[in-house]
């Protein structure tokens, strides 16, 4: 291949629809579009331009993920949270992050902890230079790569119905922090009492980080809500 090529880089085939959609949905689950915002058609439009018809089909798209609910004469807004759904969520996250650290214990495999480390070494370089974006976006890898590496196709499944949410809380709550190093830094005794295989003391750990930030987000909900409006 001559040198001159080797830099391009592939086309984006993706539909129109698709691609809105990608960035619409990136916006809710980063929190950059927060609850109860109004999804304005001819804004939207205007802003990313194209038609109102590709921006139509996304927002259908999102309405069955979840993320947004449409009102007739209304419109659509990003879907607003109740204490009970960041307390279900958190606690369905528990129980399925859980099994996949036994698995993960199960298997003993210095690749897989090499693999979290190496997430984790990324997002405390992210927060270190103050991206909360990418640190956002290194949090939700870590916990997809424990899912992904149990090796367990039906928690996969299961998962991949609460990623989007999963996602959008974990980035509101992670606004909040303001020390975002915190962020990184709460997720290396998880992968150490993995790589000791120490299920118990993994386990505990785990459930004190999600519950943790579940409840206090929660309990904090109306005082959160208020500072995202503003």
């Amino acid at each position: 291949m001559p040198a001159r090529t080797k830099s391009l880089h592939q086309i984006d085939n993706k539909p129109l629809r698709d691609r809105v959609l990608d960035v619409l949905r990136d916006a809710i689950v980063s929190g950059d579009m927060k609850p109860g915002d109004p999804l304005i058609e001819l804004e939207l439009s205007a802003q990313l331009g194209v038609s109102r018809a590709p921006l139509r089909e996304a927002i259908q798209v999102l309405s069955r993920e979840g993320l947004i609910e449409t009102t007739p004469y209304k419109g659509a807004v990003v879907r607003t949270l109740t204490r009970r759904d960041i307390e279900e969520l958190y606690s369905l996250r528990s129980v399925l992050e859980c099994f996949a650290v036994q698995r993960l214990i199960k298997q003993n495999s210095p690749v897989n902890v090499a693999r979290l480390r190496e997430v984790f070494e990324d997002m405390l370089a992210a927060a270190k230079q103050g991206d909360l974006k990418a640190v956002n976006n290194l949090d939700r890898k870590f916990h997809d790569l424990l899912i992904e590496l149990s090796d367990h196709n039906l928690l996969l499944m299961t998962w991949s119905s609460v990623s989007l949410r999963v996602r959008q809380v974990m980035a509101l709550r992670n606004r909040r922090n303001s020390d975002i190093t915190r962020i990184a830094y709460n997720h290396l005794p998880i992968i150490e009492a993995i790589e000791q295989r120490d299920e118990i003391k993994a386990l505990e750990l785990l459930q004190q980080h999600v519950a943790s930030s579940g409840d206090l987000l929660a309990e904090n909900w109306d005082e959160v809500r208020e500072g995202l409006q503003s």
